[in-house]
Formats: C-alpha cells, structure tokens, sequence
C-alpha cells in the first residue's frame, strides 16, 4: 500500500503492508530535488519504484539501519542509478542486516543488503543543502537532515510521537531527549518535521519540546517512585497503567518496560 502527498517542494511516500485492505503500520520516504531519505520496508519496494519510476532520484539516504528505512534500496539505486549514503555506523548492518523477528518479517520484510557510502556532515541538492545532524537514542547511528533555509527537519525515528508508552531494549530516552533538544535549538525560525511514520509536523519545535517535557517529567515520577521502594513493575503500573499490548504483538521487543528501565537510568 502506498500514498503521496506534497507539502511544499517535498514529496511523501506512505508506505505499509496491509491487513484487510487497511495499513498495517506506516513507514514514510520523502523525494526533494532528486534527494530521496529513506527507502521504506522491503514489502513495498516494489510500489515505490514505481511511483519513482518517472521522477528524478540522484541520491538516497538512510537516516539509520533499520528495516523500515533501507528495503528499496537496491531497486530505486539501480532504477535511477542513484548513489546510496548512510551514516558510518549504520554502514555494516545495511550491508549485512541483522536478524529479524517474526513480526519484522511480516510488517516490513527483510531488505536485500546494499552497500551505502559514508555519510558526509552536508548533502546537497541543486537548489537545497541539507546538514547531517547527529541523533542518537533511537538507533546507533541514527541521524535527520536539516535544510534549515526551509526549516525542514527529516527527522528518521528520533520523533515518532509526543508520548511515547513503549521502545525497543536499545533505545536510550537520554540520548533521545538530548537529541530532541539540539533539533529544537538549530538555528531556524519554523521547524517543520517530515516523521518517518507519516506524520508532517508544521510546529515541530513545540511536539518536540512537549516530547522533551513529558519524558523528563515521567523520568521523575519514575525516580520518586523508587525512593518510595517501588519496583519497576509497580512503576509501570503507575505511570502507565501496564504493559502496553505492543509487548505481546511483538514477542516482548517492544515494551514499556523497556521505556520505564531507561526512564530509570535519565540524567537531567
């Protein structure tokens, strides 16, 4: 399943699997000036070719390694003879992707191994220049694009949503949050965030700043609550009512005691 849609001179490209003819989970690329920043899961590769195949794609760019990031890039590179970028350290697990579990499998495929370039810290365009800014939290080696003329973040998975109930084990809510604050501190008067989860956010300095309060906030709470001799189950409990159901969809990889541990260990 795909669908387009244009906000000013960029292009998305919503991209999922579908159950029942309904989307399964939206994974997002985006064309600007023959740029296209990431290539969405391996099932809709296909799709997105096509809807590329009369449009000009230069270069592409992997924010990070993930799955739901790089499944197209071998087809859309050879389609259009288009250079690959990624960050150095997402480098090795696109060439060689990891394992997947069984959910991965079946919402986004596993992608083809490419051999991406190193990233550099600028990427241009014939009519933007696009500055690499360090991520990290969600993934190693994650990054977003800044075209900051325009005020436009790509902003990978740093930011998905504004409260977050639940994150894979190897996500670090301090490093997140310390990423989230150097994207709402560039120096650009609008900050408009083009998610890869579909989402195209015109105030993307107040979601992000919302975000930053709200983590920092339940790290608090979270803290407090183990003065008190709470465990982190009981924490859970409190602050969010339990385990969230992404646990049992996705064979306990996602959860929200992953979010809780990592609450725990925040330093302001």
């Amino acid at each position: 399943m795909i669908e387009t849609a244009a906000f000013e001179e960029v292009t998305q490209f919503k991209l999922s699997t579908e159950m029942d003819g309904k989307p399964v989970y939206w994974a997002a690329a985006y064309l600007v000036d023959g740029l296209l920043i990431d290539t969405g899961p391996a099932v809709t590769a296909v799709e997105l070719a096509a809807a590329l195949a009369d449009k000009r794609v230069d270069k592409i760019v992997n924010t990070h390694f993930h799955e739901d990031h790089v499944g197209a890039n071998n087809l859309i590179a050879k389609q259009h003879g288009a250079s690959i970028f990624a960050p150095a350290a997402s480098i090795p697990h696109i060439q060689n992707p990891p394992p997947l579990r069984l959910y991965q499998k079946l919402v986004w495929g596993e992608p083809e191994p490419s051999s991406p370039s190193p990233l550099p810290d600028t990427v241009k365009t014939p009519n933007f220049t696009f500055s690499v800014i360090p991520t990290p939290g969600h993934s190693e080696g994650h990054v977003c694009l800044a075209e900051l003329s325009r005020g436009w973040i790509f902003s990978g998975d740093i930011f998905a949503r504004e409260t977050p109930k639940f994150t894979r084990p190897e996500e670090d809510m301090g490093q997140a949050v310390a990423s989230m604050r150097t994207l709402v501190n560039l120096p650009t008067d609008r900050l408009v965030l083009f998610t890869s989860v579909g989402k195209i956010i015109e105030d993307g300095r107040g979601a992000l700043t919302n975000t930053i309060e709200y983590l920092t906030g339940l790290s608090r709470q979270a803290k407090s609550l183990v003065a008190r001799g709470r465990s982190p189950e009981q924490i859970m409990d409190t602050l969010f009512g339990g385990e969230h159901n992404f646990a049992t969809i996705t064979n306990g990889h996602y959860r929200t005691m992953n979010l809780v541990k990592s609450l725990l260990e925040m330093e302001e």
